[in-house]
């Protein structure tokens, strides 16, 4: 009897003392609700940063393309500007330093009937001819004046009544063909230039 309970005590004791069974855990446990090692954080941040840094890197050098660009763009455009204004400042003053040229060309014909009315006194001719050729040139040549002022806008001043802002009354005549203070005679022509006056004409009115 004592025999039969020491065995029973001791297969007792040997099973409390056998190492318990390892219980496997699944794949998915293990992976939630379990730390992330300190290594394989570092090393997903660390690739997070570089990323960043690689993308902000992009957009600066984008940045810096386009600022490159449009520095590029402004400058060509003020040197185009610049060549402009030079250019136009240049015709500019050729357009002041030309601006008589036309009617300069066209005074050239009066002093070529001139030149020719010269010509024809020193001809051995008569003199009834020689002032028939004399008088002949000299109108020639005004009629070239009339027709160079009128191609450029020069007129006469008319002298159908007085009027002090184009008329000089040099001095008074007794007339009983005009009113007091009426023009009696031109003694000098005055001339306008489009709406401005260009000289006074020399005038004498009546008493």
């Amino acid at each position: 009897m004592n025999e039969n309970k020491e065995q029973v005590e001791t297969e007792v004791i040997e099973n409390e003392t056998e190492t318990p069974e390892t219980v496997e855990v699944p794949e998915e446990q293990t992976k939630e609700g379990t730390e992330v090692p300190f290594d394989s954080a570092s090393e997903k941040f660390a690739s997070l940063d570089e990323e960043f840094k690689a993308k902000m890197e992009a957009k600066v050098a984008d940045a810096e393309a386009r600022a490159k660009e449009s520095e590029d763009k402004f400058l060509r455009t003020h040197a185009d500007f610049e060549n402009i204004k030079k250019r136009l400042e240049k015709e500019k003053y050729n357009a002041i330093d030309y601006a008589s040229e036309k009617f300069a060309k066209d005074l050239l014909a009066p002093i070529d009937a001139l030149q020719m009315a010269i010509l024809s006194a020193n001809a051995d001719i008569e003199a009834e001819q020689l002032v028939d050729k004399l008088k002949e040139g000299i109108e020639l040549t005004v009629k070239a004046f009339n027709k160079a002022f009128e191609k450029h806008d020069i007129n006469e001043v008319e002298y159908d009544e007085f009027n002090p802002d184009f008329h000089n009354a040099v001095m008074k005549t007794d007339s009983e063909e005009v009113e007091s203070g009426q023009i009696v005679m031109v003694m000098q022509k005055g001339y306008t230039f489009k709406d401005r006056l260009l000289r006074e004409a020399m005038v004498s009115v009546a008493n």
